[in-house]
């Protein structure tokens, strides 16, 4: 029995390790398997407007759809964009009246909640 401790994403973890009967015919052990690369950074948010105010996506998911652009005139409720998160399609809305300032996302891409999504003046 062996004792390791192991540290991931800052937390120490103490482990032991048991070795089983079958590895004692010397024989040599099997290679660990290669690390996975790292995930991309993700790019930068894009700068909302200045002075405008953002409307954020609510939660995590994928743009399926932008439905305004920039200059265009929205109203409360209008619906911005669509999000699809957990296999189901979430209408973005915004919550005043104003002209779009400022798309900050792409279809296709995925955000984070919070994440602004269009900017309005």
């Amino acid at each position: 029995m062996k004792n390791y401790t192991i540290t991931v994403n800052g937390t120490a973890y103490d482990v032991t390790v048991e070795e089983n009967g079958a590895g004692s015919d010397n024989a040599a052990p099997a290679a660990a398997p290669a690390p996975k690369a790292a995930p991309k950074a993700a790019a930068a948010p894009k700068a909302a407007a200045a002075g405008g105010t953002p409307i954020n996506a609510p939660m995590r998911g994928t743009i399926v759809d932008i439905k305004v652009k920039v200059g265009d005139k929205v109203t409360n409720g209008t619906v911005v964009a669509v999000l699809e998160a957990m296999k189901m399609e979430n209408d973005i809305v915004c919550d005043k009246d104003g002209v779009v300032a400022a798309v900050c996302v792409n279809k296709g891409e995925a955000v984070e909640t919070g994440a602004a999504v269009i900017t309005i003046n």
